[in-house]
């Protein structure tokens, strides 16, 4: 009975993993094609967003960066969220060189906010724009990267339109880890079905770059509408489908980059603080899908090991190494297209195993009430079985 099981299973792997594959190539073509779009003839007005709490490292290059863009209208609003470092400082020194630059000082956070979300709503509310860009304080911009955000935005007369960002992981610790994220929202976002079919749990985004438009935004209850949401880029673009407003992904590796965190430490407290969430707090669904990604892409690789060795192998080894082959090409192709580190991708057992340990860490300082972000205590979010 044993060896049937196992048999079968060899071939669900590779059929799993195949239709990843599938998938990544899929949405390369798509997010392509949104890069792809002519000018718009007439240049809406932009308001660009900043929260930045404590980002005395990183404020500077972010601002001078968005200041430099090669587009017409557009203002920068940035946000200092009761920073304890010199990120007020610089702020008001650059403000002082350029009048498109304007600063706020965070006001107290109310009952049943979330930090950043707070922050993202009272920016909002100051901006003049027709359309609102969402980014974070430890990015860099190009001088053409708002100018093609635009161009792409109307391109795809999207509502809200997002992307994937050139990931900035010099250290091992940050390559082993940091990519994991846009890797799994480029294998595992049918992009073609996400467009199609009013799904919001298919929607995925990323708050390096998230514009909308300031009209469904406001429609839909804006950052008020996400208050609680740890992470809220995921949590707008689901609101945002789940009204039916059309939603888009582009490729931007060309235009930002972001250096998330600074160690592999600083990336596990990071990732640990969001992957629980990412799941909307389901445990079994949860602990279904880690189990499943670890038998998946170690599974075969035990088996190889096993045949190697000469004991006996209760599936065809042709199957292993289809799996084996598909996996590498999982992990190698998006890779490349996001320009995230092709060594890595080569050792994508050692990021597996990496990104189980976080899993379940994340899990449980969730469910202990143990998250913390930037010196704050994060609400304990509802936890469901399913």
């Amino acid at each position: 009975m044993y060896q049937y099981l196992t048999h079968d299973q060899i071939y669900t792997i590779a059929v799993f993993l195949f239709l990843l594959v599938l998938i990544a190539l899929h949405n390369a073509w798509i997010l392509r094609r949104a890069g792809r779009h002519r000018a718009p003839q007439l240049w809406p007005r932009v308001s660009i967003l900043v929260p930045a709490r404590d980002e005395e490292g990183n404020i500077e290059r972010c601002v001078r960066s968005l200041l430099s863009q090669d587009y017409v209208e557009y203002e920068v609003w940035v946000l200092d969220d009761e920073s304890a470092d010199a990120t007020g400082a610089i702020l008001a020194s650059l403000a002082a060189g350029d009048p498109r630059l304007h600063v706020l000082e965070g006001q107290p956070k109310p009952e049943g906010w979330l930090g950043k979300n707070w922050a993202c709503a009272q920016l909002a509310e100051e901006a003049t724009g027709e359309l609102l860009l969402f980014t974070d304080a430890d990015t860099f911009h190009a001088p053409d990267a708002l100018r093609a955000v635009v161009t792409a935005m109307e391109g795809e007369r999207a509502d809200m339109l997002s992307g994937f960002v050139y990931q900035e992981v010099p250290t091992w610790g940050e390559k082993l880890l940091v990519p994991f994220l846009s890797w799994a929202m480029y294998c595992f976002t049918p992009l073609w079905l996400s467009y199609r079919i009013r799904m919001p749990s298919l929607s995925t985004a990323s708050g390096q770059l998230l514009m909308v438009r300031r009209d469904t935004y406001q429609a839909i209850g804006g950052h008020t509408s996400v208050r609680s949401g740890i992470v809220e880029d995921l949590a707008l673009a689901r609101q945002f489908r789940a009204h039916s407003y059309r939603w888009r992904m582009m490729s931007a590796i060309d235009l930002i980059s972001c250096r998330m965190y600074h160690s592999g430490r600083e990336a596990m407290v990071g990732l640990s603080k969001n992957l629980f969430a990412v799941f909307d707090c389901r445990i079994l669904p949860y602990l279904f899908i880690w189990l499943w990604l670890l038998l998946a892409f170690i599974r075969p690789l035990g088996d190889l090991v096993t045949y190697a060795r000469g004991a006996p192998l209760n599936v065809p080894l042709s199957g292993v190494l289809w799996c084996i082959l598909a996996a590498e090409a999982l992990w190698w192709f998006p890779y490349q297209q996001l320009r995230l580190p092709l060594g890595a991708a080569l050792f994508y057992p050692a990021t597996v195993l990496a990104m189980e340990a976080v899993a379940f860490r994340s899990l449980w300082w969730t469910l202990s009430g143990r998250l913390t972000w930037k010196g704050r205590a994060l609400p304990r979010p509802r936890i469901r079985w399913f």
